[in-house]
């Protein structure tokens, strides 16, 4: 049985590398990815693995932090696409062998708090 957390960290080691036998390897044959904020799922490896590798322009990926228990973990991304870099979260499960069976992206936008909390927050 493999390590989720250790899967995960060779996913993105793999993603970021463009090695896509590697990033196939952490994945189960019936891997879904799911895209909440834009309704999309993928079904299956291969349809995953091209998903990734067709993805438009020059990005690139830092892991911020990995959160993992026994079967699931959570890793925080900084993710740089065209220059603008966003942040994403990326909840993972595994399969009875370790390998990454379910991934749930989230690409959350930045936005403006609202007015009248000034004194109480930094900005960065």
């Amino acid at each position: 049985m493999t390590d989720l957390r250790e899967n995960v960290e060779r996913f993105w080691r793999a993603a970021e590398a463009r090695d896509w036998t590697a990033f196939a390897a952490t994945l189960a044959e019936d891997v879904v990815y799911v895209l909440p904020q834009t309704g999309e799922r993928i079904s299956g490896r291969e349809r995953y693995v091209r998903f990734n590798r067709e993805y438009p322009g020059d990005w690139h990926l830092r892991v911020e932090r990995v959160v993992a228990e026994p079967g699931r973990v959570v890793t925080w991304l900084r993710f740089t696409v065209g220059g603008r870099e966003t942040d994403a979260l990326s909840f993972f499960t595994a399969d009875a062998s370790g390998l990454i069976a379910a991934i749930t992206d989230f690409w959350p936008e930045p936005y403006e708090p609202p007015a009248g909390r000034e004194h109480l927050v930094e900005r960065s």
